[in-house]
């Protein structure tokens, strides 16, 4: 990498940084391109060399967002659900658990800008793919009637999406592990057991 593309590369993880900080301190809505260019020591125009709007910074942090969600997913969510394994589904479910703090100021930002078409195109397509590769999974174990493997992904990624914002808003109401316990049982019955 040149050191010109590596500076810009740096401008514009900067950006992101101080957008981030910002929609934490301030919200997505209050949060101007002027505060962000000036967090970054930089200006509109520059900002404007990197973004095409503070709804396209969103867009950059959810992408970010799902590259360290799935950099832990080992095996993946597709090979976990096609396992049918509880000790497996528990074991991702569990690393989700554990990715939660670092991203929750990520999909904090995220649900105050969900108003923005692009934001939320960007996170609908997000919940779809990880329901498509849970999907896949019973598909490669031929596991449950086929008319009915979309939608048992959709309600099992739904309880885990929906008990993370309850989560990010008010913390562990219930005790983790207890929690953990409880969505691994309705994984397991929405997608490991043939019934």
């Amino acid at each position: 990498m040149s050191l010109r593309a590596a500076q810009k590369q740096m401008t514009y993880e900067l950006f992101l940084a101080k957008a981030l900080e910002l929609f934490g301190e301030k919200g997505y809505s209050a949060t101007t391109i002027d505060d962000i260019a000036s967090a970054a020591g930089s200006t509109r125009t520059t900002f404007y060399l990197h973004f095409s709007s503070k709804a396209d910074v969103m867009s950059a942090l959810l992408t970010k967002v799902d590259a360290i969600l799935t950099a832990a997913d080992n095996p993946t969510l597709t090979a976990v659900v096609a396992s049918g394994s509880r000790g497996e589904i528990h074991a991702w479910l569990d690393r989700k658990f554990s990715q939660w703090d670092e991203i929750k100021p990520y999909l904090t930002a995220s649900y105050e800008a969900s108003y923005e078409p692009d934001v939320e195109a960007k996170t609908e397509q997000w919940f779809e793919s990880a329901v498509e590769d849970m999907t896949a999974g019973l598909d490669t174990a031929k596991r449950l009637p086929a008319d009915r493997r979309r939608i048992r992904c959709v309600l099992a990624f739904g309880q885990l999406e929906h008990l993370s914002r309850r989560y990010f808003s008010i913390g562990w109401r219930t005790p983790r592990e207890i929690c953990l316990d409880e969505i691994t049982e309705s994984w397991c019955y929405l997608l490991a057991a043939d019934n």
